[in-house]
């Protein structure tokens, strides 16, 4: 699978450019949610769709090794490492919150590919960058769900809003299952790059939507733009997923609805 690997090598986006989209992206849209105000949440859930579609290409590259049923794993891996370090670098960071959560991520991935290289003895040439990364892409995934709730990142309103309401396991399970689901829906031979990551921002945007349900509980207004700006997004991007599966596959048909015992009979 070929493709896997290096999607950018049949004419898709490298993937440098998706490492500068994601990681830009998504401190961008964290930062200005939080310093623009609640109006401005929803610029969360977008930098969490770009660290998602990041995450989403990380798991795409290493996954294309051959990893089989760990790739459900390692997009929840990605989560487990981004709540540590996101928690650490907004309880220690301040402003630069953010930043020193990313650069944390980045030694526990590190750390992580090392350890699954040298004594898992897993011999993939990229998992140590790839775990880096992934680990990073959780972290920002964590932290702009987490403003795009709170309209926040101080360590106090994601306590508060986020962890202690046990808002946090949803935004594990959402964002893991983003960053994980793409490539798994999506492999086999015709795996596609392009069909792969709109995956990502579907999913992503599903995120988003989840994330605005719950600004919506506690802020109201500025949840119901996050909901419809998050919905949008799903649109446009669930009808690029559907153009695009008609793209690869030998032909779509309508199969009906599955019969009834009755009728097996």
């Amino acid at each position: 699978m070929s493709a896997g690997g290096s999607g950018e090598a049949a004419g898709g986006m490298s993937h440098n450019t998706i490492i500068g989209l994601g990681l830009l992206g998504a401190l961008i849209g964290i930062y200005a949610a939080h310093f623009l105000g609640s109006y401005a949440s929803f610029l969360g859930g977008i930098g969490a769709i770009a660290s998602i579609l990041w995450g989403a290409e990380s798991v795409r590259r290493v996954s294309s090794y051959g990893l089989g049923t760990g790739v459900p794993s390692i997009g929840m891996i990605a989560l487990g490492m981004g709540v540590v370090a996101a928690t650490f670098g907004l309880a220690v960071g301040g402003v630069a919150g953010p930043v020193i959560a990313v650069i944390f991520a980045a030694l526990i991935g590190l750390l992580v590919g090392l350890l699954a290289n040298t004594v898992l003895k897993m011999g993939i040439p990229i998992m140590v960058q790839s775990m880096a990364e992934i680990s990073i892409a959780g972290t920002l995934t964590i932290i702009g769900l987490s403003v795009a709730m709170v309209g926040s990142f101080t360590f106090a309103d994601v306590l508060t809003g986020v962890i202690a309401t046990g808002y946090i396991a949803v935004i594990f399970i959402a964002g893991g299952l983003a960053i994980l689901h793409p490539f798994n829906g999506n492999l086999g031979p015709d795996e596609k790059q392009d069909r792969t990551l709109t995956t990502a921002v579907e999913k992503g945007a599903i995120t988003m939507i989840i994330a605005g349900i719950v600004a919506a509980v506690n802020a109201g207004a500025s949840g119901a733009l996050t909901i419809i700006i998050g919905v949008a997004i799903w649109y446009i991007a669930f009808s690029r997923f559907y153009k695009l599966v008609k793209r690869d596959s030998f032909s779509v048909v309508g199969t009906g609805l599955l019969p009834n015992e009755e009728e097996l009979a």
